[in-house]
């Protein structure tokens, strides 16, 4: 398993105007779902930002993004270790095979692969 990239997830009741603030600083929206608007550099596309709302189809905003090449070893891996699965493996409607996990400060992590 690899990791394809790492995106923060900034809680925002402003989405907007910080898409808007974050593009001053050269990042350029890749894509928008209303609750959640991802930002990347035009020059270095794997440089991203997620600005969320709250999360539509899991019960906790995560704080960060992790893109992995195996969403379901990942899991795998995770569970046997014990760690605390806060919303379970699910395939969502935008091409996304994902799952939150809690870690060890107890920040929600999104583990994700596109399908």
């Amino acid at each position: 398993m690899s990791v394809r990239r790492v995106v923060p997830v900034i809680r925002s009741g402003a989405v907007e105007e910080s898409r808007e603030f974050y593009g001053l600083l050269g990042l350029e929206e890749v894509m928008n779902h209303g609750w959640i608007v991802t930002l990347a550099s035009p020059s270095r596309p794997e440089a991203q930002v997620s600005l969320m709302s709250e999360d539509r189809t899991a019960p906790v905003t995560p704080d960060m993004s992790v893109e992995v090449d195996d969403v379901d070893a990942a899991y795998a891996v995770l569970r046997e270790r014990g760690a605390e699965i806060v919303h379970p493996l699910s395939d969502e409607e935008w091409g996304v095979r994902r799952f939150f996990v809690r870690d060890p400060d107890g920040r929600v992590v999104n583990v994700l692969g596109h399908r």
